[in-house]
Order: C-alpha cells, then structure tokens, then sequence
C-alpha cells in the first residue's frame, strides 16, 4: 500500500484519483466521483483496496463542500474546481465509506493491520459524520418513558 499517512487522499492510488479528477473535463468530474463511490456502495463481494482507495478520496471531496467539511488535501487532491456536488452524492458517500471500512473490505483488512489503523477509522467516522450527521431531537418533541 503505498500509503505516508491516514488522510482520504495520503494514498497513491487517491492522488492519482485526484489527477485524473484534473485531467477530466470539467463536465465529466462528477460522474467520476460518483462512478468511484456507486463502485465501492454496490461491491456485494470483497471491496479491493484501490476501489476502496478511491471511493474514501471521493467521499472527501464530497464532504469537502459541505459547510462542515474540511478542505481536501491541496498537494494529492485535485488542483482543478469541482463542480457543486449534488446532495445525493452524500448518501451514496456514506454508503461507499462503509463499505471501504467493513469486514468485506481489503483498505480495512489493511488498516487493521497497521499501527494507525485505529486512526484511520476515526477519519472515516468525521468524514462520515459530515456527510450524514446526526438528526438532533426536535424541540417539544414528546417521548414515550
């Protein structure tokens, strides 16, 4: 894995993903990031590390524009403007992200296996509390005891 840290775009397979991103005209980067996620979301076998490479660095860059996301890396990520994400891609994001960190997945098998595993788990935990947060307890809202 050629990987130097825990970032979703520290990887060389997310930072190639980024230049391709740049590479691209601009019309087509949306349904690149989106091509990357549906992968990893639909994997009904093994998710391979490199699709799950990817579909981490997609989910960043979609969580990036959100008000509550941080900006993705400005080295390994793409240099060139994405275009605004639609807000669907957010639950498709959530959806690749799990299964990037789940038992069917060789990024997470790997991840397991590293000393910043624990880490890395983290950074997919904001990056998906950024792209489906919490819905917060309606004000009046009465509950069963």
């Amino acid at each position: 894995m050629g990987t130097w840290d825990i970032g979703p775009l520290d990887n060389d397979t997310a930072a190639d993903f980024g230049g391709d991103l740049d590479e691209a005209a601009l019309k087509e980067r949306e349904a690149m990031v989106r091509g990357a996620l549906q992968r990893a979301a639909d994997s009904a076998d093994f998710l391979g590390a490199a699709d799950g490479e990817r579909a981490v660095a997609a989910a960043a860059l979609v969580a990036a524009q959100h008000p509550d996301g941080e900006p993705t890396c400005a080295i390994y990520g793409p240099s060139e403007p994405l275009p605004e994400m639609p807000a669907d891609l957010r639950k498709l994001a959530v959806d690749a992200l799990d299964q990037a960190a789940s038992t069917r997945s060789e990024l997470a098998e790997l991840w397991n296996d590293a000393a910043n595993g624990s880490k890395w788990r983290r950074a997919i935990t904001r990056l998906r509390d950024v792209l489906e947060p919490p819905v917060p307890p309606q004000e009046g809202a009465l509950f069963d005891v």
